[in-house]
């Protein structure tokens, strides 16, 4: 048994072999037969980076709903960008959504499976915004599942312990930047002293449910099958994971007791949504081609999360990569007398230099301006991601490419500062980086919009994809 000791990555050599058969297929099969739709509510758009081929709404009327229930596709996101508001806004935002939602189901007579698609570095509105949800479409019984690996991102979660990859090491997740975020720290790396901690002890961390990777990998679809069953009505079940093979196993038990009515309330990373969907193991990696536009201008960066990943990235970015680098100073952004100033100096200058035919960076300044609290933490990075949105709208030149750089940065820029309501996954830029292709009615109609996450990649992958593009 480990604690919360750092790993080497040597360490996933020493678990038990993977289960041996193979089983997406017959989970596909399964989900073809259904009558039901998946749709999965995302906190960011960065929940799209291990699939492809299927909507995002970013708006969700009810007729919107109705239209995509009983479209063409297995599933669809909701693209709610909450993890951008507070918690208070979030629970609203989800009522809102699960009205209209159930309202849609029954209309449509077509059943809804969730899944609330978070970060796999355990962070977000959780219980809360799953539990409004729950609660107004009249599952607020069902326990929960929790599952955070993300095998594209580097996080695996063993023996309960959930683990981010840095280089050759595991991490354990309280351990990392993530866990010191303003809005969303936690202190606990175990999942189920996590569980405790962010339920505030209504589930104690004695009473949590947890599949091993044995019982994944030695016991199978049957043994995970009878685990689940057993979960307690408002509990919580926890999913030790580090490969795909062990989500294959994990879903079809998961839909073997589904069918004996049992239900759970899912909050999980991008990995499991693949899975459960029946898509296949990798889409293809979208080369330049796909990615770019037939002009002669030069591509945009827009950067605003504030992670080390990041500033690692935009510093090697400007430091080795042909850029035209933008500083915004989020102390002039956040100054009502200087804001207006900024936002136009920073857009006239990416204008000029797209135009030039120049690959261009907006970034925010590094020094991380935090509140005293979560909610003033949340209102300053709200103001400083309008004032990118705003900047956005102000550059006059259509850019030749188009990334966004961080879950809130890229959400907000899609449907405050391009107008998207409706987008498809393309797939993915590199493993863990999503593209969408921009509805008819975005600013930019039908262009490719790649969506990089904040907590992705290596300190060159910034590079990598502007070489890519170039």
């Amino acid at each position: 048994m480990i604690n919360n000791a750092v790993l080497d990555m040597g360490y996933l050599d020493t678990l038990p072999s993977e289960w041996e058969d193979e089983l997406l297929s017959a989970i596909r099969e399964r989900i073809g037969k259904s009558d039901a739709k998946i749709v999965i509510l995302d906190d960011d758009p960065t929940g799209t980076q291990t699939v492809c081929g299927l909507p995002v709404l970013t708006h969700w009327s009810e007729p919107a709903l109705a239209d995509e229930l009983t479209g063409k596709y297995p599933a669809f996101f909701i693209l709610t960008n909450s993890r951008s508001m507070s918690e208070a806004r979030a629970c609203q935002l989800a009522r809102e959504i699960g009205i209209r939602l159930k309202r849609a189901s029954e209309r449509t007579r077509v059943p809804v499976k969730l899944i609330s698609r978070s970060d796999s570095t355990l962070r977000g509105h959780f219980p809360a915004e799953v539990d409004e949800m729950a609660r107004v479409m009249g599952k607020d019984k069902l326990p929960y599942l929790i599952l955070p690996f993300f095998l594209e991102g580097g996080r695996v979660t063993l023996n309960d312990i959930h683990y981010v990859r840095e280089e050759n090491l595991l991490i354990p997740a309280a351990q990392t930047p993530f866990a010191k975020d303003a809005a969303f720290g936690f202190c606990h790396s175990n999942l189920r002293q996590w569980v405790e901690e962010k339920t505030r002890g209504k589930i104690n961390a004695a009473e949590v449910t947890s599949i091993s990777l044995d019982d994944l990998r030695i016991g199978g679809p049957f043994r995970v099958a009878e685990i689940l069953a057993g979960v307690k009505p408002a509990g919580a079940c926890i999913v030790n994971a580090a490969s795909y093979r062990d989500m294959e196993v994990l879903v079809t038990a998961l839909l073997n007791v589904e069918s004996s009515g049992k239900e759970f309330l899912c909050r999980s990373a991008a990995s499991f949504v693949r899975t459960r969907i029946g898509m296949g193991h990798r889409c293809d990696l979208l080369g330049r081609a796909d990615l770019t536009t037939d002009s002669n201008h030069g591509g945009l960066f827009v950067i605003g999360s504030h992670i080390e990943k990041t500033s690692l990235q935009i510093k090697a970015l400007i430091a080795r990569a042909p850029i035209f680098a933008i500083e915004v100073h989020v102390s002039e952004i956040l100054d009502p007398a200087r804001n207006k100033a900024e936002i136009a100096r920073v857009a006239a200058q990416a204008s000029a230099a797209i135009a030039a035919g120049k690959d261009t960076a907006i970034y925010t300044s590094r020094d991380l301006v935090a509140g005293t609290d979560a909610v003033s933490s949340l209102l300053i990075g709200q103001t400083v991601s309008l004032g990118l949105i705003e900047i956005v709208r102000q550059i006059s030149v259509k850019p030749r490419y188009l990334l966004a750089k961080g879950g809130i940065t890229s959400s907000d820029i899609a449907t405050q500062g391009l107008g998207v309501k409706r987008a498809m996954v393309m797939g993915q830029a590199l493993p863990g980086v999503p593209v969408w292709k921009l509805g008819e009615e975005a600013r930019y109609p039908g262009m490719a919009y790649i969506i990089f996450p904040g907590n992705v990649g290596d300190s060159d992958a910034l590079i990598h994809i502007q070489q890519n593009l170039r």
